[in-house]
């Protein structure tokens, strides 16, 4: 029983601390029913209240309400259904640190919605009638409770029947939540640890899945049931509180003054783009020009919020797309690692639920919808690295055109109709299609994805693997002084008296050591990314204009291809932005464009390269065809049109052939296009050795 706490002792806290917002709250109610109390102010105010607040959670937060309903009486409104809710714990509790000394004690987990419930009425306070119409009051709690006897001393039917009076029965919205640790706060290997919680009343839908939340509430137990038997085992729930949503760029990363000076410090370095670049991934040799992309990646370009409501994305989308065996996965998995906020994931074991969201059945919601948040969404603000992205089912690649352009989730469902943010960066990666890159053939022809998402990677790089002497002997060279440091270092641990020395291992490491420390590029990147927000100077402006317009003039001939799109330049703007953000710079200058310039132009020949004519062809990505395939398949299409006319409506295979190398056209292209044609139904064969246009 509390010793300290009373609605007299609340009486004086609120007035002496809450005075207006009790006001306002009066103005209000019923709309507004929440009076919010910091535990700071009760701490100050008595810390004894305040402890015992913690201990004794239910006791004392019934002497508060009292107190508010108290106030509530001089002011003459009537406070019964508001609520006195406490946030501000001085500490916060791990969800894999909850032990059983926690149940029944206010605590404060820190954590993001992976589940949701649509919200549903609740009954706490049921009324019954028995068959004479006497009245039976019974408080519900987890489980629904009907009256074991009439609470009439003078009824002969004590035992019932009894028929639950909605009309007089007190409903709550209800809603469940799962919240999981967040994966920046997990080391390596660990996965995350989940808490289910209930919320009532206006604290039911004003969250959804994907929302970084800190949440008090009181933690309760309740006992297992195997097949109608009780176990010795129980469940916790936490019974929720208050909540309140994180807002701030990685609210959870701190900054201790020596952090950022620090930070500033490296920025300040002239040489801190190549700092950056050794510091992503150092066990794997070279690819320093992808290295650097994914640098500016990490710190992303500034989203923009116009006037009609519209938002320009600043995460950066990249694709790395090349041989087997050559450290594509490695690449996502380290760049996850270091980033403030990541999670690593499969396109060959994620379906479209997985990567995007859900509404599910399950026990979870007692057989109820739930709503369910996938990759995209739990990487909100951070960075998600989708491997094997060729091997995904076309369904489950669809569902990430809305995530990756408008950053968000439309969920449309048995009945549930909700809205999810996805605003983060996607790193994906990719092997051909035919096992190996062929650089003769364009890009979207090898890789088993559509155009409509590849045309919406920022950056697409192309890794392969041709055996050269020189750079054979450099990759053979790193590797091996890489498990040479392992070697050393395990030796050492293992066999004390092996004689190796801590300098030795040291110097021995250098190889694979970042250049920044993976936790503090973390702090880094969370602090760019927090107070950052670069303009652009008139001169960098210039640069990119006319190096946008230089590359749209190569296609001003009526038979040229299309070179770049207003995607490109979009693109253009958030590395810069990203560039200036690597400086701690508020502005973009001309050697930020020209950075991006170079990272751009190197993705754009690897890509948008028509092998054929060997000029820069947009739609290679943006329609899956270059501009020259398209004019082969529009003389073969003639070809066959005037066969037609001469054969009774059918043409001759080996006929086009002949007529398509009159035009230039060598078999194996013809042939190729015409297999196209009928893969797509433009074209079919009526008979052995002949083809028709399809009507």
């Amino acid at each position: 029983m509390s010793a300290h706490s009373s609605p007299q002792k609340w009486t004086e806290f609120l007035k002496s601390s809450y005075k207006d917002e009790i006001t306002n709250l009066a103005e209000e109610y019923p709309d507004v029913r929440s009076l919010s109390v910091s535990f700071f102010d009760i701490e100050q105010f008595d810390p004894e209240l305040a402890g015992e607040l913690i201990d004794l959670p239910d006791e004392v937060l019934r002497d508060a309400h009292q107190a508010l309903l108290d106030i509530g009486d001089t002011k003459g409104v009537d406070f019964s259904k508001a609520h006195v809710r406490v946030r501000d714990l001085a500490s916060h509790v791990q969800i894999r640190s909850i032990r059983s000394h926690h149940i029944g004690k206010m605590i404060a987990v820190e954590g993001l919605i992976r589940k949701a419930t649509e919200v549903r009425p609740k009954i706490s306070r049921a009324v019954f009638h028995c068959p004479y119409e006497h009245e039976t009051v019974v408080m519900q709690g987890e489980k629904f409770v009907e009256p074991y006897e009439c609470d009439d001393a003078n009824c002969s039917r004590k035992r019932g029947p009894f028929i639950l009076s909605k009309e007089k029965s007190t409903f709550l919205d209800a809603q469940k939540l799962r919240i999981q640790e967040s994966p920046e706060g997990l080391r390596g290997g660990e996965q995350p640890q989940t808490l289910d919680v209930l919320v009532i009343d206006d604290l039911a839908g004003i969250t959804a899945p994907g929302d970084r939340i800190i949440i008090t509430g009181v933690l309760r137990s309740y006992q297992r049931v195997n097949y109608n038997t009780k176990t010795t085992f129980f469940d916790i729930v936490l019974d929720g509180k208050s909540i309140d949503v994180e807002d701030k760029e990685f609210e959870d990363i701190i900054l201790a003054p020596e952090d950022i000076k620090m930070i500033k410090t490296l920025a300040a370095d002239t040489g801190i783009y190549e700092k950056m670049i050794r510091s992503i991934a150092p066990s794997i040799y070279g690819y320093n020009e992808v290295k650097e992309a994914i640098s500016l990646q990490l710190m992303s370009g500034v989203p923009k919020k116009l006037p009609d409501g519209s938002r320009i994305r600043g995460d950066i989308h990249m694709l790395l797309i090349g041989d087997p065996g050559i450290a594509k996965s490695q690449l996502l998995r380290y760049t996850v690692k270091i980033a403030p906020r990541g999670i690593y994931t499969s396109g060959k074991s994620s379906t479209s639920a997985g990567l995007t969201a859900a509404a599910v059945k399950d026990e979870f919601g007692d057989g109820r919808w739930t709503l369910e948040a996938g990759a995209l969404v739990l990487a909100d603000k951070g960075i998600v690295g989708v491997d094997e992205m060729d091997k995904m089912k076309a369904d489950d690649r669809a569902s990430l055109h809305e995530a990756m352009e408008q950053q968000t989730i439309s969920i449309a469902k048995a009945g549930i109709m909700a809205t999810l943010q996805s605003r983060c960066s996607l790193l994906g990666a990719a092997n051909p299609k035919y096992g190996r890159f062929d650089q003769y053939d364009n890009i979207a022809k090898q890789i088993n994805m559509p155009p409509t998402l590849l045309s919406r990677f920022d950056l697409i790089f192309i890794l392969t693997d041709k055996p050269t002497i020189e750079r054979d002997t450099q990759i053979s060279d790193h590797i091996l002084k890489a498990h040479y440091a392992g070697e050393l270092s395990m030796q050492k641990e293992h066999i004390p008296n092996s004689g190796i020395t801590s300098k030795q291992i040291e110097h021995a490491m250098k190889v694979v050591q970042p250049e920044i420390e993976p936790e503090l590029m973390r702090k880094y990147i969370a602090y760019a990314k927090r107070n950052i927000y670069p303009l652009m100077s008139d001169d960098a402006r210039k640069k990119i204009i006319n190096f946008y317009l230089g590359l749209r003039k190569q296609g001003e001939d009526p038979n040229s291809p299309v070179p770049v799109t207003a995607r490109q330049l979009e693109a253009l703007v958030r590395l810069a932005e990203s560039s200036a953000r690597i400086r701690l710079s508020n502005e973009v200058n001309v050697d930020d464009i020209e950075r991006v310039i170079r990272i751009v132009t190197t993705s754009l020949e690897q890509v948008m390269t028509d092998p054929e004519t060997g000029m820069l062809d947009a739609d290679i990505i943006s329609v899956g065809t270059s501009k020259s395939q398209r004019d082969k398949i529009h003389i073969l299409r003639d070809i066959i049109k005037e066969l037609q006319h001469v054969h009774d409506g059918v043409a001759p295979y080996e006929e086009v052939i002949v007529h398509a190398e009159e035009q230039g056209i060598n078999r194996e292209k013809v042939e190729d296009v015409l297999s196209k044609l009928k893969s797509s139904g433009e074209i079919y064969e009526p008979k052995n050795g002949y083809v028709k246009i399809s009507q």
